[in-house]
């Protein structure tokens, strides 16, 4: 049983998120998404907010997906405890490379676990989170970007 993990902080879950989980989806038998903490972030969605979006999003995608959070710890031992064969990353441009790459690196050093890159569909490249939030606090239209649940979600 091939299992992957595709960690991110997902705040908002956009069609390139939803994009690279149906197509990983496709290489694994088990899809663990992970909703991971990010100091480095303020996220605008609660971590429970998040992983129920993402299940509703996903539960009519084709593909076998279970939906969790890591508040804490190394996500390399979460891979462990699960016995996951590769975390999933998706990457859009060579910053994001740039940034993976390291970690990759050390995630594959500290338990063995291999890391899979997925180049984001040239429909999503040019879409992160961040940008979603931005426009979305501007007033703009992100309806093209994230689903309605999402859009909903920020709305309240």
């Amino acid at each position: 049983m091939a299992i992957a993990v595709y960690p991110g902080s997902f705040d908002p879950f956009t069609y390139g998120h939803i994009d690279i989980a149906t197509r990983a989806a496709k290489m694994f038998e088990t899809v663990h998404i992970v909703v991971v903490h990010n100091p480095a972030k303020n996220p605008r969605l609660s971590t429970n907010q998040r992983v129920e979006l993402i299940k509703e999003i996903l539960a009519n995608k084709p593909g076998n997906y279970v939906v969790s959070s890591l508040d804490s710890g190394l996500l390399v031992d979460y891979c462990k405890d699960l016995g996951a064969d590769a975390l999933v990353k998706g990457v859009r441009t060579n910053v994001d490379l740039d940034y993976e790459l390291p970690m990759a690196q050390v995630n594959r050093d500290l338990s063995g676990i291999e890391t899979i890159f997925i180049p984001a569909d040239p429909t999503h490249g040019f879409v992160s989170s961040s940008l979603v939030k931005q426009v979305f606090d501007l007033g703009g239209d992100i309806s093209k970007y994230v689903p309605s649940e999402v859009v909903k979600a920020l709305s309240k």
